[in-house]
């Protein structure tokens, strides 16, 4: 566990060494669990966003973006059950005076369990080497099998007893798990609560007339409420889908792991239409689909399992999970959802307004049901982060730090670097290719430092491809394209980057391994 610590505290510190992820208001000793995107940040997540956009709106025939506002009508909240039932319940430690939230402890007890799990196959790999079947040791395996049903038991009652309310019932189960405070060991808790995670504030020009709003703390309802305006005015049929990026916001008490859970977060969300009745084959189409989008950028096969939900939210009829191998340990990425006709129905009833659908096929209207799919754009920006960030010796007994983005999502393409800085011929070549290569791609010049020094700076930082001019250059158009993940080295023309870039970095290349 310890080395996860380090590799985490290690994608922490490069992620601000690199331009990629500073603390907010850092110079007035940071706010926490609430974080900037720097130069480098902002690209990567801009690109994070336009690969899901792509795949998501621009690929499908029958799915629409919005963008709605962030303040919404307060009704909106009381109709989505937000303001009766958006808790988190936290307990207390009455000697460390620190709060969690008692879902947690209970899961990273289970996490636990499973870093058992993971060294009993590990050994077992060792031993068996090349024969070693991981599916069959883990369906077989006495040891691996017992501390499964622990965790299943656990996690069984845990979401039994959320779901009953009863919250006396989860504080028993971190008593008799005998769950320590992680800080000081202190095993003394107080009873468990229930806490809202909206954040409040005033719209009006004086207090006495101000109106009571909400921080929208999901993206999803702006989509219910614009459900007909956009059917109509897209003359969209049932089934049609629409996607939306955009801030949300939570008074996480028990916000960490770095971006992993922050207070202002962006969200990523499709919600998808359909006849009710259908749901069950949407949503194994989806869950398929979008697993297929998370695969396609490369990140590792085993990085990834899907969490079926114990515990149902009171209108869904199957939830899942698509939850990813993070340094500490598989967590949430992805949810979708079933939602079924509940939020429609809802804000027909809070509205007092229509919001069916006429199916001309059918000859009746009716009010459809809801598939969702639903991403943290900050987890997806730390999940391709923190899978990239890798330590590798080389032949000659040296290391580097190499951060072996998705070409496709990298935020600099190619940095230009002129071998000699104060060769005036090779700097304005190198500086010629950066004003050509700027119009398709981000591109970055470098002159400072030597060359070795200046690859490892591009390595660390993600770029894809360094292209270095030298003398051979001013004489036959050609400069040295080199690879950041294998460091190979190719001589090529000038004329040649532009397609060799593209063919590693399009959209399309990455997209169509779906």
């Amino acid at each position: 566990m310890a080395n996860n610590d380090d590799q985490f505290k290690k994608v922490i510190s490069h992620a601000k060494e690199y331009g990629y992820v500073f603390q907010s208001s850092e110079i007035y000793d940071g706010l926490s669990a609430v974080y900037d995107y720097a130069q480098n940040g902002a690209e990567l997540k801009k690109n994070i966003r336009d690969y899901w956009w792509k795949a998501m709106v621009q690929m499908h025939d029958n799915i629409v973006g919005i963008d709605a506002a962030i303040f919404m009508h307060p009704t909106t909240w009381k109709a989505s059950g937000h303001v009766d039932a958006f808790n988190d319940p936290l307990i207390d430690n009455k000697d460390s005076k620190k709060r969690y939230r008692a879902d947690v402890l209970v899961e990273d007890y289970c996490a636990k369990i499973e870093t058992k799990i993971d060294k009993e196959v590990a050994k077992a790999e060792k031993r068996f080497g090349d024969a070693f079947n991981k599916q069959e040791f883990i369906t077989t395996n006495q040891r691996v099998l017992g501390y499964q049903e622990k965790i299943d038991t656990i996690l069984s009652r845990l979401a039994k007893s959320l779901e009953n309310e009863d919250l006396a019932d989860v504080k028993a189960l971190i008593e008799e798990l005998e769950i320590a405070d992680p800080l000081t060991g202190s095993r003394n808790w107080t009873d468990v609560k229930q806490f809202n995670l909206m954040f409040g504030t005033k719209l009006g020009a004086s207090a006495e007339s101000a109106m009571d709003l909400y921080l929208r703390p999901e993206t999803a309802q702006g989509i219910f409420v614009n459900f007909l305006n956009v059917q109509k005015t897209g003359r969209m049929k049932i089934p049609f889908g629409i996607a939306q990026t955009g801030k949300a916001f939570r008074n996480e008490i028990v916000a960490r792991q770095f971006i992993f859970r922050m207070r202002e977060f962006e969200q990523m969300e499709m919600q998808f239409f359909i006849k009710p009745g259908t749901q069950k084959e949407w949503f194994d189409y989806w869950k398929d689909t979008r697993l297929k989008w998370h695969k396609s950028l490369g990140l590792g096969e085993d990085n990834y399992r899907f969490h079926d939900h114990e515990k149902l939210a009171h209108y869904a009829d199957a939830a899942t999970d698509i939850e990813f191998k993070f340094p500490f340990g598989f967590k949430e990425l992805e949810g979708i959802h079933s939602r079924t006709d509940f939020d429609l129905k809802q804000h027909e009833e809070y509205s007092g307004k229509k919001l069916q659908y006429f199916d001309h096929e059918e000859g009746k209207s009716y009010v459809p049901y809801v598939l969702e799919t639903s991403i943290g754009l900050d987890r997806m920006f730390l999940a391709v982060f923190s899978n990239a960030l890798v330590e590798e010796e080389l032949e000659d007994g040296s290391k580097r730090d190499v951060l072996k983005l998705p070409a496709v999502l990298a935020p600099t393409k190619a940095a230009i670097l002129p071998l000699v800085r104060k060769d005036e011929a090779l700097t304005n070549m190198a500086k010629a290719i950066v004003d050509d290569l700027k119009w398709d791609f981000n591109v970055f010049y470098d002159e400072k430092d030597a060359v070795g020094k200046r690859y490892r700076r591009q390595d660390a930082a993600g770029t894809p491809f360094c292209i270095t001019v030298d003398g051979e250059s001013l004489e036959d158009n050609t400069v040295t394209i080199r690879h950041r993940d294998t460091m190979e080295q190719k001589r090529v023309k000038v004329s040649e980057l532009r397609d060799i870039i593209k063919k590693e970095v399009d959209v399309r290349e990455w997209l169509m391994k779906m």
